[in-house]
This record gives structure tokens, sequence and C-alpha cells, in this order.
């Protein structure tokens, strides 16, 4: 069954009887500043989500340089760090 004109009209009779002119009008212009806050605060987010990946760009590092050979050891070979141990040699 769908809703007529009729009962449409019937239920907004009655909630002006009940909340009077005054308190609906209120409720509405409240309605009506969320819904824009809301709307600011989107685009709000938008903008900072604009502008973030911008600020956020890192520079890339320069490529490692190979002309330098490894440190190496006493035996020739590359030199390791030393894991310390409670014993002192």
């Amino acid at each position: 069954m769908a809703v007529s004109w009729i009962q449409i009209v019937i239920v907004v009779a009655l909630l002006i009887l009940l909340f009077g002119r005054g308190r609906i009008s209120a409720l509405m212009g409240d309605l009506a500043k969320g819904i824009k806050s809301f709307r600011r605060g989107m685009q709000d987010d938008d903008a900072r989500s604009d502008a973030r990946p911008q600020a956020r760009q890192r520079k890339a590092l320069p490529p490692a340089k190979a002309d330098k050979p490894a440190a190496k050891g006493a035996r020739g070979k590359p030199a390791r760090a030393r894991r310390r141990t409670g014993k002192r040699a």
C-alpha cells in the first residue's frame, strides 16, 4: 500500500500541532547548519588530502658508489664486526 498525499498532509498537520511552527523551523535550521558544516568538513578533508602527497614526496637517494673497495681484514677477507661475549681475550 502506497502512502498518499492525504496521509502526508495529516502527518505534517499533527507535527505542527504537537511541536508548533517555531520549534519545527528551529529544528530545520539546525539541520541545515549541520549539513553545511558536514559539507565544509568534507571539502577541508579533500583539500588536506590533495596537499599531503606533495608534502610527503621524498627525494630519491643517489645511487651507491662502487668505487671504494670493501675494507679488508688481516687475512684479506672483508672485515666483520666482532661479537662481544662475556669473556675477555
